[in-house]
């Protein structure tokens, strides 16, 4: 046996200790290397993923079985559009997914007026950056939502669709409707990782210009992320809390107990 067999015998081969932490998230680490290139299968698995994310920026919403699934579990709908004409508008013109359409406007200011006892409670979907996450979680998150809400009483007015619509849209439509209380569900940025994540914000007192100060989000609902039953928990105990202190956004601190506690331990960002 030669000096070099020796070697290989008695050395014993390492593992890559990046390998194991795989398995713990889907982040890009550990991807190996050809000599000073990526492997082919991670450079496919990178070129897919972005696709994914493009896709789920620059597809059309299907409405229809949105609205089917929401009316079939007993919800009306309405349908509403921003002020962006069409999706190359909308990723042009931030400020135009926002604001509603003259004709959605005067939409609601007609309902409001053949319903002139306001609802309590406002929830609305819009597409956002993500088309796939609203059609797959939306429905389902907002029917899980609401059901808690209607055990406590509180009325809620017909379930709001609004296509080009970003997070501030919410505002003016829960305006129109006389609500209280506002919940939009929207469809997030997507990450290489993540093409179906669904938002929720949440706002007492909803009206137009108000900034994120005032809003509390849960992000990242999906499969993969936090489930529709975590979020909805989350999101009921916040609509508690603001109904008790009348506000919400910075002044509104989520200490329900799956924001205290982590992993059996105390959450350290929050107050004794």
């Amino acid at each position: 046996m030669n000096e070099l067999e020796q070697t290989q015998q008695t050395t014993p081969v390492t593992e890559n200790p990046w390998q194991a932490l795989r398995r713990y998230t889907a982040a890009r680490i550990a991807q190996g290397r050809t000599g000073v290139s990526l492997p082919t299968s991670a450079l496919l698995a990178f070129q897919m993923d972005h696709a994914s994310a493009r896709d789920a920026v620059h597809t059309a919403l299907q409405i229809e079985p949105l609205t089917e699934q929401l009316q079939s579990a007993g919800y009306q709908t309405i349908q509403l559009h921003s002020r962006a004409s069409d999706r190359t508008e909308y990723l042009q013109r931030p400020d135009l997914g926002r604001r509603l359409d003259l004709r959605s406007v005067k939409q609601l200011q007609e309902y409001r007026q053949k319903h002139p006892d306001s609802a309590r409670v406002a929830l609305v979907i819009a597409d956002g950056l993500s088309s796939l996450a609203v059609q797959n979680h939306a429905a389902a998150m907002a029917g899980s939502v609401l059901s808690r809400l209607a055990n406590r009483g509180l009325s809620i007015a017909p379930v709001t669709i609004v296509t080009q619509g970003r997070v501030a849209v919410g505002d003016e439509v829960a305006e129109l409707l006389g609500a209280e209380l506002l919940i939009l569900l929207v469809g997030e940025r997507p990450g290489l990782s993540s093409p179906d994540s669904l938002g929720i914000y949440f706002t007492y007192q909803p009206s137009v210009g108000l900034t994120d100060a005032r809003r509390n989000c849960i992000s990242n609902v999906r499969p993969a992320g936090m489930s529709i039953e975590a979020a909805s928990e989350k999101l009921i105990w916040l609509i508690d809390e603001a109904m008790r202190l009348k506000c919400s956004g910075v002044g509104l601190k989520d200490q329900s107990v799956s924001a205290v506690n982590i992993n059996g331990k105390k959450n350290f960002l929050l107050p004794e």
